[in-house]
């Protein structure tokens, strides 16, 4: 409703397309702007790169043909001093041409593989779970990582769901409403004050912090990659190269990464982790868009099951098929992605519950 003019840094692909009337993308020390939302400039950015390789490839071809003919040129003016004068004028014609630079159709991306395997069909389950603080333990978790998600006293109330082998599930819910709180009673580092948590004899968790407090900022990234993965050092470089890293970012401390940087070694070292149960913490949040989308890619092929907690909306109708919606303490289920659960809560007269 805005009425002047608004310029948006933004990797969150759903609002790019919701507000959105241009797209300026920067590439290679280039601007180049596109009309419409982000879906509208991901189509048009594929047809022109389509028809910018047609044009390189003609033009490639009339270039070979005139040196092909400069060539012959060459060897025949050795006889005649009459092809001289069309040995320059050739030349020149070739000089003029305007050349099409040949155009980046797939770039390196992230080479994430997020293999899986089958364990236990029943993964999670919440028998009557609840979670309370008292009021004199809300300051001693002033030092946890999530302290502003214990505000009341009942933070989770009476949960019951299951999760089986395969889903996709998001966590959604506003700053504040539990879900770290509900990830760290899965994880074992707080206990339900009721009810019962069942995790299913042949499942591993892997864990993907939102603030990456599971990373060693004094480890070097080969040192993380080694631990985790019992390999050598020549090994742990090459695997860090598939992440996008160099070697000489390979050889730095984790402390010094970008927070996109850890959050790709946070994913590699996932991989390494041989879960097939991923709890995932906002992992889209200092990813760039290509990241995003291979990371999307790489859960729909993963032979596991995924619980994720993500305020990316985008992320979430590509990535799961039934939407958890804490608010007040409870749980709503909704079947689908994002686009789901926000008609049916409109429905509802946006409410979750």
């Amino acid at each position: 409703d805005y009425p002047g003019a608004v310029v948006i840094i933004s990797h969150d692909r759903y609002i790019l397309d919701a507000v959105v009337t241009h797209i300026a993308e920067i590439e290679d020390g280039r601007i180049t702007t596109f009309s419409g939302n982000y879906t509208e400039y991901v189509i048009d950015k594929e047809e022109r790169l389509a028809r910018q390789e047609e044009l390189y490839q003609v033009q490639q071809r009339e270039i070979s043909r005139l040196e092909m003919a400069l060539k012959r040129y060459k060897q025949w003016v050795v006889f005649n001093d009459k092809f001289a004068t069309r040995i320059h004028n050739m030349e020149a014609r070739i000089e003029r041409i305007d050349k099409i630079e040949r155009p980046m159709l797939e770039r390196r991306k992230m080479g994430l593989t997020l293999n899986g395997w089958r364990g236990s069909n029943q993964v999670l389950e919440f028998v009557d779970v609840s979670k309370s603080f008292l009021p004199e333990q809300v300051p001693a978790l002033a030092s946890s990582p999530a302290p502003v998600e214990v505000r009341d006293k009942i933070i989770l109330d009476n949960l019951n769901f299951l999760i089986r082998h395969g889903e996709r599930v998001g966590l959604i819910g506003a700053n504040g409403a539990g879900k770290s709180v509900l990830l760290r009673l899965i994880l074992g580092k707080e206990q339900p004050t009721n009810g019962e948590i069942k995790i299913g004899p042949s499942v591993k968790v892997g864990y993907y912090a939102q603030e990456h407090e599971t990373l060693d900022y004094n480890q070097t990234l080969i040192e993380a990659v080694r631990l985790a993965g019992s390999m050598s050092e020549s090994n742990a470089v090459s695997f860090l190269i598939r992440y996008l890293f160099t070697y000489q970012q390979a050889t730095q401390r984790i402390g010094s990464l970008s927070g996109g940087e850890r959050s790709r070694l946070q994913l590699a070292l996932l991989v390494l982790s041989d879960a097939n149960f991923l709890l995932l913490d906002e992992p889209t949040n200092n990813l760039d868009i290509a990241s995003a989308e291979v990371l999307e890619n790489a859960l729909n092929d993963f032979n596991g099951t995924v619980l994720v907690i993500s305020h990316d909306r985008y992320f979430l109708d590509r990535t799961v098929s039934r939407v958890f919606a804490l608010e007040n303490s409870r749980i709503t289920e909704f079947i689908g992605g994002y686009s789901d659960y926000a008609a049916k809560s409109e429905l509802n007269g946006g409410r979750t519950g």
